[in-house]
C-alpha cells in the first residue's frame, strides 16, 4: 500500500546498497546537518566535561571528546576556559571523529580552542577507543553517541563493549560525561501502556513509520509480550493500515511508544529545514529562543518563506503568510499556531510520499537513512546506572564507573517539544535528555565507594543496587 512511486529497478537496487554501505553515516556527515542541526546546545553538551576538570588534581589534564559534530561542546569549553586563571587552561583535548565527517565549525571550533589549550583531531570509530587513546586520559565526553552504538554497534553488545573499555582508557578517578536523550520514567521500557490517536498527521506517521522501523530497526522489541497491537472501531488492524480519519487505540510497550514520538519530532525538524513544505524556521541561534514563557515552552517562531511548492495544496500554502506578520527580513508567528498549522502541513507532506511525489520522497528518504532506525531510548535510568556498574567492574582494571555525587546526574527538558505534545497527544512523554557524569573508582576508595552508592540509590531499583553490590564485591575484599 505504501510508496506507490514509480521508480526503475536500478534505482531500487541503488537505494538497497546505499542503505548497506552507507547507512546514516553519509547523511549524518553532511554540513548542513553537522554546521546546524546537529551544533546546538554546546553549553548543556559541554557542562558536564567542564564539571569534570574542576575535579581533577592534574597540572595538564587530557579530554577527550567522541563525536565532536560540529564543535558545539569545543567552543563552549574554549570560552570558559578562557576566562580561567592561565595555570588552569592548560587542558589537552583530543577530538574523535568518524572518517570522512569534517564540517566548517567544527574546523573553526578547534581553532577557537587553540588559543586557550591543545587541541587535536583524529579519525577513528567509538568502538576502537581503546587503541585510539595508547594512554589513559582524563575525561572522556560523548554527546549522542550511546544511542548510536546501539543502533549501529551490535546493539546491547556494542554498548557492554563499550562500558568494559572506558575503565582502561580513563585514569583511576577520571570521568566520562555522558549526555543522551531520556528513555522513561520507570523499571523497563518493556512494560505495556496504552495511548489515544486522533491526530491524523499522527496516525499517518504510525502507519508509515512503525512498520518500517520494526522491521529494519535495531531494537528491543521481539518479545512475545512486545506486539503492538491497534484497535480502531474496536477491532484490531494492523498498524501499516491504519485510517487516519478514525480514532485508534493502541497497546504497546512504553519504550515503543517513546521511540514513535521521539522520532515524530526528528521528522517535523527534518521536514521544515528541507524547505519542502514551503518555509524554513530559525530552528537555531537567537531567533529560535523567542521565549513568550521559556518553562511553559511556549514561543514566537520566526520563518521565511521558500518559494512556491506546487505538490501543496493552494489554501495549505496560503495559512502561515496569513496567519503571521512580517519581521526584518522574514516572518514570525506564535508557535501554537504554528505548530497547528505546520502539522497540517506535515500530513500533506507524507500523503505526498504515499502517492509518490519524487520531491517528498527523496526527502522522507534522507530522514530514514539518518535517524529513521535508530533507537533513542534503549535503557532507563536504572537499567544504564546498573549495567555501567556491572560492566565496567568486569574490565579488570580494579575500578568501577559510577556517579560519585548526586548532582552528577541530571535531566534537562525541553519545554517546546513538551508544550507541543501535551497539545497532540492524550498521555506524552516527556522528551529530555539526561546527563550523566561517571567516575573511574578505584575499588580499594571505599570512602568514594559508598558515597558513589548512595548517590545511585535514589535512582535504582533495589534488584539493580543488589547487582551492583554483587559486581563489585565479586572476588574483592571491599565492604
Amino acid at each position: 500500500m505504501l510508496y506507490n512511486i514509480d521508480l526503475t529497478m536500478e534505482c531500487r537496487m541503488h537505494l538497497i546498497e546505499e542503505r548497506v554501505t552507507n547507512f546514516a553515516r553519509e547523511h549524518k556527515s553532511d554540513a548542513g546537518y553537522l554546521d546546524v542541526a546537529a551544533n546546538a546546545h554546546g553549553a548543556e553538551k559541554g557542562q558536564l566535561m567542564l564539571r569534570a576538570l574542576t575535579r581533577l588534581q592534574h597540572a595538564r589534564p587530557r579530554v577527550v571528546e567522541i563525536g565532536p559534530g560540529g564543535g558545539a561542546a569545543v567552543a563552549y569549553l574554549a570560552d570558559q576556559l578562557a576566562e580561567q586563571p592561565a595555570d588552569k587552561r592548560n587542558v589537552r583535548l583530543t577530538l574523535i571523529e568518524a572518517p570522512g565527517v569534517v564540517s566548517q565549525s567544527l574546523s573553526a571550533a578547534v581553532e577557537r580552542f587553540g588559543r586557550v589549550g591543545e587541541c587535536e583531531l583524529r579519525f577513528g570509530f567509538a568502538q576502537d577507543i581503546g587503541e585510539l587513546l595508547p594512554e589513559p586520559v582524563d575525561v572522556v565526553s560523548a554527546s549522542a553517541l550511546m544511542h548510536e552504538v546501539y543502533s549501529y554497534g551490535d546493539g546491547y553488545g556494542g554498548l557492554h563493549t563499550m562500558m568494559r573499555t572506558l575503565p582502561r582508557v580513563l585514569a583511576p578517578g577520571g570521568f566520562f560525561a555522558y549526555r543522551d536523550v531520556y528513555a522513561v520514567h520507570g523499571p523497563t521500557l518493556h512494560g505495556r501502556v496504552t495511548q489515544a490517536y486522533s491526530s491524523r498527521a499522527w496516525l499517518m506517521f504510525l502507519r508509515l513509520f512503525t512498520p518500517q522501523y520494526l522491521a529494519e530497526g535495531t531494537h528491543p522489541y521481539h518479545r512475545a509480550d512486545d506486539e503492538l497491537v491497534a484497535r480502531q472501531h474496536s477491532r484490531i488492524v494492523a498498524v501499516g493500515d491504519l485510517d487516519p480519519g478514525t480514532h485508534a487505540v493502541i497497546s504497546a510497550p512504553v519504550g515503543l511508544f517513546r521511540e514513535i514520538q521521539r522520532h515524530y519530532l526528528t521528522l517535523r525538524d527534518h521536514v521544515w529545514r528541507s524547505g519542502i513544505l514551503g518555509f524554513v524556521p530559525h530552528l537555531d541561534g537567537d531567533l529560535a529562543a523567542d521565549w513568550v514563557d521559556f518553562r511553559a515552552g511556549h514561543k514566537r517562531v520566526h520563518f521565511r518563506l521558500d518559494g512556491d511548492v506546487e505538490w501543496l495544496p493552494g489554501p495549505h500554502r496560503m495559512m502561515l503568510p496569513a496567519l503571521s506578520e512580517p519581521y526584518a527580513d522574514h516572518r514570525t508567528i506564535d508557535g501554537d499556531i504554528f505548530d497547528a498549522v505546520s502539522d497540517v502541513a506535515l500530513l500533506a507532506f507524507m500523503g505526498a510520499v504515499e502517492s509518490g511525489d519524487r520531491a517528498c520522497w527523496r526527502v522522507w528518504e534522507q530522514w530514514l537513512l539518518r535517524e529513521g532506525r535508530e533507537t533513542y531510548a534503549y535503557m532507563t535510568l536504572d537499567q544504564l546506572l546498573c549495567a555501567f556498574v556491572v560492566h565496567s567492574a568486569g574490565a579488570q582494571t580494579d575500578t568501577v564507573m559510577l556517579p560519585v555525587q548526586g548532582d552528577d546526574i541530571t535531566r534537562v527538558d525541553r519545554h517546546y517539544y513538551n508544550r507541543f505534545l501535551t497539545r497532540q497527544l492524550a498521555n506524552p512523554l516527556r522528551d529530555a535528555k539526561q546527563l550523566v557524569l561517571l567516575r573511574n573508582v578505584p575499588r580499594d576508595d571505599a570512602v568514594t565507594m559508598r558515597q558513589a552508592l548512595e548517590a545511585v540509590a535514589g535512582w535504582c531499583s533495589k534488584t539493580s543496587l543488589a547487582r551492583m553490590y554483587t559486581a563489585i564485591n565479586k572476588g574483592d575484599n571491599w565492604t
